[in-house]
């Protein structure tokens, strides 16, 4: 984590505009947002499929399509932030969140069940974190960066508080009427947090230059930003797909449905060990050399899953250590282009670098799924999965840490940037 905003470079508005409960009330609704739109699923599908007789890949493939409507709705309600703030947003967002729970709790069959996950996908671009991104860095600059730690570390908790919940839930109750507690909760927490901590006037954009599109475009194009996004498609995919086969992978092997959501949820507890240990880690290892590191990191704990069975303490401390690795992959996320690039051009590079992993994101669970079925079991899976973290550290590490800029030349950037006076805001809003 850099300290970008040391230098008040991005909207310097400062106090006056900040409503004081925003910071306490989106890490609340991070944590219920996360835990029950996408954290129950994984411990509630084993029951959803052998009640219905829906195929897992037919359940799995609805979620998917949630996570990409919320990528390519992430766009539009981007455009909405910058101009209206997140309020409204995210206040609909969970309106639109409860519903969509309620639809797939009463769905009498497999249409109508993936109907309520793609309104499901609208309420995740409302109101996971890319909105609450957006509304801390306009709110909380100059030291907007320690917000943003702030609501990761809280929403690192999502899966350790919901997924046994969730288990607990399912173990008295049938995935149906599960379902509908979930969105119960999530009305009643997120629904008044939104629209009354999040009241306050909307600070004005920062200024800043027009865009030297020659620029960008080149920079899009250099081999070292395309290896990098592959790199991140590979590595995101691998991630969002091992989160998803988890717990399946775990009843394969004789685990009790409970027991397998704490394997999970206690996962959730490492992201936020993890994610208080970046800061350090990105002020003493350079951006190319952690971003490999991390990447074979993730497929060495994926490996693990597939080839240690147990016991049952032994795949506890694995998930953590799983999961420290995913906290952190979410915050080189969060600065890869700053740390090579500057932050002249964050929101635009930013973009076009996660684009294709928040595609294979999305393609996981169902992806995952197939996958699992065609190779014969989830161990085979999770070892697939491992070679595609591998393959992602390998293009990682030939990757250079340039910067690239018209009339410059290209010098290696080894540590956090410094530079002042640019605004890089919009680098954490939807695109």
């Amino acid at each position: 984590m850099t300290d970008l905003d040391a230098s008040g470079a991005a909207t310097g508005t400062g106090d006056r505009w900040r409503p004081r409960a925003a910071l306490p009330a989106l890490c609340a609704t991070q944590i219920t947002s996360w835990g029950i739109v996408y954290y129950a699923f994984p411990v509630l599908n084993p029951q959803i499929t052998e009640d219905t007789g829906w195929s897992a890949g037919a359940t799995t493939a609805a979620f998917s399509a949630a996570l990409l409507v919320s990528a390519l709705a992430g766009i539009p309600i981007g455009r909405i932030l910058d101009h209206r703030g997140p309020r409204a947003v995210m206040t609909v967002g969970s309106l639109i969140g409860t519903a969509s729970l309620a639809v797939v709790a009463t769905a009498p069959n497999a249409a109508v069940f993936t109907a309520g996950w793609l309104l499901a996908g609208l309420a995740m671009a409302a109101t996971f974190y890319r909105p609450a991104f957006a509304a801390l860095t306009r709110w909380w600059a100059p030291g907007h960066v320690r917000a943003l730690t702030l609501v990761t570390l809280a929403g690192g908790l999502a899966s350790t508080l919901f997924a046994p919940l969730t288990a607990v839930l399912a173990d008295h109750l049938s995935w149906r009427s599960t379902y509908l507690v979930l969105a119960a909760i999530l009305a009643v927490v997120t629904v008044p947090a939104h629209a009354l901590a999040l009241r306050g006037p909307w600070p004005p954009a920062p200024t800043a230059p027009a865009p030297a599109e020659g620029s960008v475009a080149s920079v899009a194009r250099s081999r070292p930003f395309v290896l990098l996004a592959t790199a991140f498609t590979l590595s995101g995919f691998a991630m969002y797909a091992v989160v998803i086969a988890l717990v399946p992978l775990l009843l394969e092997r004789g685990c009790t449905t409970t027991q397998a959501a704490w394997i999970l949820g206690i996962g959730g507890a490492g992201q936020t060990v993890g994610r208080t240990l970046y800061a350090a880690l990105s002020r003493r290892v350079g951006p190319t050399p952690r971003t490999t590191a991390l990447m074979a990191l993730g497929g060495v704990t994926t490996a693990g899953f597939a080839l240690i069975p147990g016991p049952y303490a032994v795949l506890i401390v694995l998930s953590v250590v799983a999961g420290m690795v995913r906290g952190n992959l979410t915050l080189l996320h969060a600065t890869a282009v700053t740390e090579r690039w500057g932050t002249t051009h964050y929101g635009r590079l930013s973009g076009l670098l996660t684009a294709p992993a928040t595609i294979a994101a999305a393609l996981a669970p169902f992806a995952g799924a197939a996958l699992a079925g065609s190779l014969n079991g989830y161990p085979a899976l999770f070892l697939t999965l491992s070679a595609l973290s591998a393959a992602a550290a390998v293009l990682a590490a030939v990757s250079s840490t340039t910067r690239t800029g018209p009339g410059k030349r290209s010098t290696t950037r080894t540590g956090p940037s410094k530079r002042k006076g640019h605004a890089h805001h919009r680098g954490h809003a939807p695109l």
